[in-house]
């Protein structure tokens, strides 16, 4: 099966234009298993990593609005095999907000590589490896 074939990669890239229109709620909640579970592995943002629980995401989503005015996930590729989808995304987020020594309208970028476990055509695992570029002001 290749990943034109494969549901579940149409599933992560729809998932992630979701998100990157800030999409919340039951919209949001719509891609993901009831047992979801989201771990970002150590970066730049969270040097501890974090484990995220459903209930946890959506909170972070609705704080992700409120910090930034612009977000773009753009998948660069993906690769797809049985219930998994890997994706390889270049992010980037414009500060509503001060982060650090951050300006508001900085635009942040991190290189990403995202693992997505599926159930029945839903989201249950996602793993983050978040690389962001320099957090020093422009």
């Amino acid at each position: 099966m290749s990943n034109i074939e494969n549901p579940n990669v149409e599933i992560a890239l729809r998932y992630h234009r979701a998100v990157s229109d800030f999409a919340g709620g039951a919209e949001l909640a719509a891609f993901f298993h009831p047992d979801f579970t989201h771990h970002e592995l150590p970066n730049a943002l969270f040097p501890q990593g974090n484990m995220r629980s459903l209930d946890q995401v959506q909170a972070a989503s609705a704080a992700g609005r409120k910090g930034l005015s612009a977000q773009n996930f753009e998948v660069l590729n993906t690769i797809a095999m049985g219930e998994q989808v890997v994706l390889e995304v270049l992010w980037t987020g414009t500060l509503a907000v001060p982060v650090r020594d951050l300006p508001v309208g900085h635009v942040m970028r991190a290189h990403i590589a995202t693992v997505l476990e599926f159930r029945e055509g839903k989201i249950i695992a996602q793993r983050n490896y978040d690389c962001y570029e320099p957090l020093v002001p422009a």
